[in-house]
């Protein structure tokens, strides 16, 4: 059976935190819960520091200024800022930001859409399950459901005034389910395009970026370079080869910054020779900006320049450039230094780097031309092992308890971190991991493809983002089917995708998913993920309320595994079903008989112990033994209150408030539940808040069995 941690009762794990109850326990029949938002909770504050040397712009800041100020100033504003590449929409963006953000107490918000171009655009489901963590969602709440999760994010920022900054845009239909809703809130969105859906669906004002004129090009180039104020001449041929674009002017201000003997005439030669014309693409400023400050670049940086431009990367790091350019990690830090300090990176955050759309196309063209495709493949690859190694260091960090696939979890060194600390990894390198599939996909690699796969389970399982699970799950299962040295990888692909679709209530899909994966395993002989299989085949019709045939497949689990700890755990599922089916004395006795097992095991597993005298409490409950069913239910808080599992403390609360015996003790239970669920950033808590402020002391809110 498998044992991963996360999946709980589901597919057998012993780890503590939050979970969400296989199969529905809802002790209220709401008719649109939506998330309780805590008044203690600390607005977010995602918004990156704005650039040092910001110049110019003060027309476009009065006129975004004005229109804050308008008589509907209650109304949430939208402004797209547009212009061409290399213009500082960014820049622009994150200075107004920082200007005006006193004026959002309600928190500000930041997103990377990455819209350069369609493959690389992200989607909205997974900017939205950050903003939702953001604003205080616990990850077992996060809704998989697209629709779902605008709904929640509309909800939870309908009350606060808010400032999002959405970088990069591709599209107006990925922008317009993360505009905030509150009163007076405002998002400012760059994109190289219009956006015209913006401003008919959103009423979105366009602010046009020019090129910098003469004067404040030269003095954004007299601060980048701290020299003093050159002549006038000087400047303005420097600043006339720039275009008065601002990437290109802070490429020729660091260039003259770092070259202390480098003259104004000599950069505008340079520039010039660079821009002339040549069998090359790309004689436009920014282009020509950057094969001078390349020029001056050691050949260490210039090949690291070149080779992080070959794939779209979202970030690169200073162990992932060591192992793109083969070299020890301190140099490659000290390397990825001297690449910003010329503007051909970007240290967006502390310690990661990112191109400008322009000069990473800029970066892979000389990689093709100077390095061949022989040595840019090898660079790939390297960056992609060393992708896999760390990913699932971090992945058996999380869930040490799982059975993994793979050679990359043979052998691997003691890890220092606590689990917090590899799931925090996992969350920060999360976009760089899916490029690395895709990656791997698109260079052929398909062992590296599915076992690519197999270490974002965790990440996956805990955090949601189902698109890119999807994503990157379809890659895998085609790539393990060809990979014959390794039969068990295609059941554990069509399994592990299986769980996406069923987080994302696509049961039918969810269910041919895990009958390809029982079909996969059982033609290699291997039981182990046939049994998980066909168990979380059984999951799925429990959901579906097809209790029989999830007995069925109970059963067929069972006769595949000798493990004690499996067959406790589907002797747990067994009774669910049986208690689904209104068997209630033979769903007691079996989950009597999955306590014993629990009890029997030679490694203990409390929480999965507390989860079964939770199931029996409610088959009480189903079958009319309130009780009996508190008394099951003092034990299972007892026993969970000490798991830190506080998502299953809420779920027992709710039950203990069907079966208490006085109304008095029903309220105490739905407030106890009500707090937890809040603090979590549940839907529940509103919920029952609603339902006991309707209730008097007389009456308490009866509850659906789910």
């Amino acid at each position: 059976m498998n044992a991963d941690p996360l999946v709980r009762n589901e597919v057998g794990g012993t780890v503590h935190g939050p979970v969400v109850q296989a199969g529905r326990i809802d002790t209220l029949t709401v008719a649109a819960a939506v998330p309780a938002i805590l008044p203690d909770s600390r607005p977010p504050r995602l918004l990156p520091p704005p650039a040092p040397h910001f110049t110019d712009r003060q027309a476009e800041l009065a006129r975004l200024t004005a229109l804050l100020d308008a008589p509907d100033e209650d109304a949430p504003r939208v402004v797209v800022l547009t212009g061409t590449g290399g213009i500082g929409k960014s820049a622009t963006a994150l200075h107004f930001a920082a200007r005006l953000q006193d004026r959002y107490a309600g928190g500000q918000l930041h997103a990377d859409l990455r819209g350069d171009t369609t493959a690389t655009a992200v989607t909205p489901s997974t900017v939205l399950v950050r903003f939702l963590r953001a604003l205080g969602v616990a990850p077992p709440y996060l809704p998989a459901d697209e629709q779902e999760q605008i709904d929640w994010y509309r909800t939870l920022t309908a009350d606060r005034r808010m400032l999002a900054v959405l970088d990069n845009a591709h599209s107006a239909a990925q922008v317009l389910p993360l505009l905030p809703t509150g009163p007076g809130s405002l998002t400012l969105v760059t994109s190289r395009r219009r956006l015209d859906g913006l401003v008919r669906e959103a009423g979105a004002r366009v602010i046009q970026l020019p090129p910098l004129g003469p004067a404040d090009a030269a003095l954004l180039l007299t601060r980048l370079s701290g020299r003093e104020t050159p002549g006038a001449d000087e400047a303005a041929a420097v600043a006339r080869r720039c275009g008065g674009l601002p990437l290109a002017l802070c490429m020729a201000g660091e260039r003259l910054a770092v070259r202390t003997h480098l003259t104004w005439q000599q950069l505008e030669r340079d520039m010039a020779t660079a821009a002339a014309p040549s069998d090359e693409p790309g004689t436009d400023p920014v282009t020509a900006a950057a094969d001078t400050s390349y020029e001056d670049l050691g050949p260490d940086a210039a090949r690291l320049y070149r080779l992080g431009g070959l794939r779209p990367w979202p970030a690169l790091t200073a162990p992932a450039a060591a192992a793109l350019a083969g070299v020890p990690e301190p140099e490659a830090a000290a390397l990825l230094d001297e690449l910003a300090a010329v503007h051909l990176l970007e240290e967006h955050t502390a310690g990661r780097y990112r191109y400008h759309h322009l000069l990473r196309a800029h970066a892979e063209r000389l990689a093709l031309r100077v390095d061949g495709p022989a040595r840019s493949a090898a660079a790939v690859g390297r960056l992609l092992r060393h992708h896999l190694a760390a990913a699932a260091a971090a992945d058996a960090r999380v869930m040490p308890g799982r059975w993994h696939l793979g050679p990359a979890y043979d052998r691997l060194p003691p890890d220092p971190r606590t689990a917090e600390q590899a799931t925090d990894w996992l969350l920060d390198e999360r976009e760089n991991l899916v490029e690395a599939v895709r990656t791997a996909d698109e260079y052929g690699l398909d062992e590296l493809t599915w076992q690519l796969c197999e270490t974002l389970w965790s990440l996956f399982l805990r955090n949601g983002f189902h698109q890119d699970w999807l994503a990157t799950h379809h890659l895998g299962v085609r790539a393990a089917a060809r990979c014959p040295a390794v039969p068990e990888a295609e059941g554990r692909m069509h399994a592990q995708l299986g769980f996406a679709l069923k987080g994302l209530g696509r049961l039918d899909e969810a269910e041919r998913a895990f009958t390809a994966a029982a079909g996969a395993d059982r033609r290699c002989g291997h039981r182990r993920g046939e049994a998980t299989a066909v168990e979380s085949l059984g999951l799925v019709r429990l959901e579906q309320s097809r209790y029989e045939e999830a007995e069925a497949c109970f059963r067929a689990a069972e006769a595949l595994t000798e493990d004690p700890r499996a067959r406790a755990l589907l002797a747990h599922h067994r009774g669910r079903a049986l208690s689904g089916r209104g068997e209630h004395a033979e769903a007691a006795a079996t989950l009597e008989l999955a306590g014993r097992l629990m009890a029997d095991l030679p490694v203990p597993d409390p929480y999965n112990q507390a989860r079964v005298l939770t199931s029996l409490g409610q088959a009480a409950l189903a079958a009319g033994d309130r009780e009996r069913a508190a008394r099951v239910l003092a034990e299972a808080a007892e026993r969970m209150a000490r798991e830190k599992a506080p998502v299953q403390d809420a779920e027992i609360a709710e039950l203990r408030a069907r079966a208490a015996a006085t109304p008095a003790e029903r309220r105490a239970f739905l407030t106890e539940a009500a707090t937890l669920h809040e603090r979590l950033g549940s839907p529940r808590g509103a919920a029952l808040r609603a339902a006991l402020e309707a209730t008097d002391t007389t009456e308490a809110p009866e509850a659906s069995d789910g």
